[in-house]
C-alpha cells in the first residue's frame, strides 16, 4: 500500500466551523442562517494554542470540518472573514509542523444528520454551487499542494452512482486548475467501509480514498440523544464485553439477531471483522492510498473502554498500512454527542495512555 506521507496520524477538528450548533433542533428555516452569536464563535473557539497542543501529541496532521453555510454569505459569493480563519489556521499548523485536510463537512444538500427538502446529488444548482465553492478554495490555495481537499463528510444513503458523478465532476473542474492538489473522496453511506466498492476508482496518485468507522455503534455512541436508537436502548456498553449485550441491543432496537454470531466476544477479532471491507479494499488496491478520516467514542464513556476500543482499531489499521485520524479534539457545550479526546474546559489529553494510543503507540 502507498503511503500518504504526512498524513499518518491526525486528529479531527469539529465544533468550530462545523457542528457548532444541532441544526437538527432548529426549524428549517432558521438551519442556513448564521448569526452574530456564531460569527463571536467562529472567531474565538479555536485559537494557535489549540493547534499546538495537537501538534505536541504527536500528531502530523489536522482534518479541519466546515460547512458549506459558514463560507457562503450568498450562494457564489463568499465571506473574506471565514477565509480569513482558514488563513490563519493554516498558517498555525505550518508553524507547528501539522499537514492539513480541508473537509467539507456539510454541503447544502448533505447535511449528515438531518434530511433536507431538496437533496445535493438531485439539484444541478446545489451541485453547481457545491463545485463552485472548492473551486474558490482551489484558486486561494494554488501556490499550496500541501493542503488536501476532502471533497464531502459522509455522504448519506444515496445512489453511489450520483456521488461518483458529482465527485467526478468536481475532481475533473480541480485537475484544470491543479494537477497535484489532494483530493479525498469518501464513500455512501455515511463513508461507511462497506459502500468502498462502490467507488470510482481513479488512475491518479493524488487520489486517495478515505472511510468512517463507528461500529459497534452501540458502543461507540452509548446513551447518545441525537440517534433514535441509543436514545431508547439507554444503556451502558463496555468494550471489550461479552457478544450477548451486543446481540440484546439487537434484539430490543432492531428485533433481529446479531450478524455477528460466530462471535463470543466484542474485541479485537470481532472489529477485524467489521473492518473488513477496508482492509479488503487495501489487498485490491495496492497502489492506492485508503484513509480512515474518522472515528471515536462518545465522551461519556469509561475513559478505559475508550482507550481499549481505539487500541484496538488503531491496531487493526497499522496491521494494514492504513493511515488515520481521530475524532475529535473537542466538543461544542450543546454537542449532544460529544467525541472529544481532551477535557472540554482545560484542553488537555483526557489520559495518557489515550495520548500514546492516538499517536500510534499501540
Amino acid at each position: 500500500m502507498k503511503r500518504f506521507i504526512g498524513f499518518e496520524h491526525g486528529m479531527g477538528i469539529g465544533g468550530w466551523l462545523t457542528n457548532y450548533k444541532r441544526f437538527n433542533v432548529l426549524p428549517p428555516d432558521r438551519r442556513l442562517c448564521l448569526t452574530v452569536g456564531d460569527m463571536e464563535h467562529f472567531a474565538t473557539y479555536i485559537t494557535e494554542e489549540d493547534v499546538k497542543y495537537i501538534a505536541s501529541l504527536g500528531m502530523d496532521h489536522i482534518r479541519l470540518g466546515f460547512d458549506q453555510i459558514v463560507f457562503e454569505e450568498k450562494p457564489y459569493i463568499y465571506r473574506e472573514e471565514i477565509f480569513g480563519h482558514i488563513d490563519n489556521f493554516i498558517g498555525w499548523c505550518k508553524k507547528h509542523g501539522l499537514n492539513i485536510v480541508l473537509n467539507m463537512h456539510k454541503a447544502v444538500g448533505n447535511y449528515c444528520d438531518i434530511k433536507e427538502e431538496v437533496e445535493l446529488l438531485d439539484d444541478e444548482e446545489l451541485q453547481n454551487r457545491f463545485i463552485s465553492l472548492w473551486l474558490a478554495f482551489e484558486e486561494r490555495y494554488a501556490d499550496d499542494n500541501s493542503i488536501a481537499f476532502e471533497l464531502l463528510n459522509e455522504v448519506r444513503n444515496v445512489d453511489p452512482e450520483k456521488w461518483n458523478r458529482l465527485a467526478d465532476k468536481t475532481v475533473t473542474l480541480i485537475r484544470e486548475k491543479n494537477k497535484e492538489r489532494k483530493i479525498i473522496i469518501g464513500s455512501t453511506c455515511w463513508n461507511s467501509a462497506y459502500t468502498l466498492k462502490h467507488l470510482k476508482i481513479y488512475d491518479d496518485e493524488n487520489i486517495i480514498y478515505t472511510f468512517h468507522s463507528y461500529e459497534p455503534f452501540e458502543f461507540t455512541h452509548q446513551r447518545g440523544v441525537l440517534q433514535a436508537a441509543t436514545l431508547y436502548y439507554n444503556r451502558a456498553m463496555p468494550y471489550p464485553c461479552d457478544i450477548e449485550r451486543y446481540r440484546d441491543y439487537q434484539k430490543v432496537v432492531h428485533n433481529k439477531l446479531s450478524a455477528f454470531e460466530n462471535y463470543e466476544k466484542m474485541d479485537i477479532g470481532f472489529m477485524r471483522n467489521v473492518l473488513k471491507p477496508a482492509t479488503e479494499f487495501v489487498k485490491e488496491h495496492p497502489d492506492k492510498i485508503l484513509w480512515c478520516g474518522e472515528f471515536g467514542t462518545i465522551r461519556h464513556a469509561d475513559i478505559k473502554w475508550r482507550e481499549n476500543w481505539m487500541r484496538d482499531v488503531i491496531t487493526i489499521l497499522k496491521e494494514n498500512d492504513i493511515p488515520y485520524c481521530v475524532w475529535n479534539y473537542l466538543s461544542t457545550p450543546n454537542d449532544g454527542n460529544r467525541f472529544s479526546l481532551v477535557d472540554d474546559d482545560n484542553r488537555k489529553i483526557l489520559s495518557e495512555e489515550m495520548a500514546k494510543i492516538i499517536r500510534g503507540e499501540v
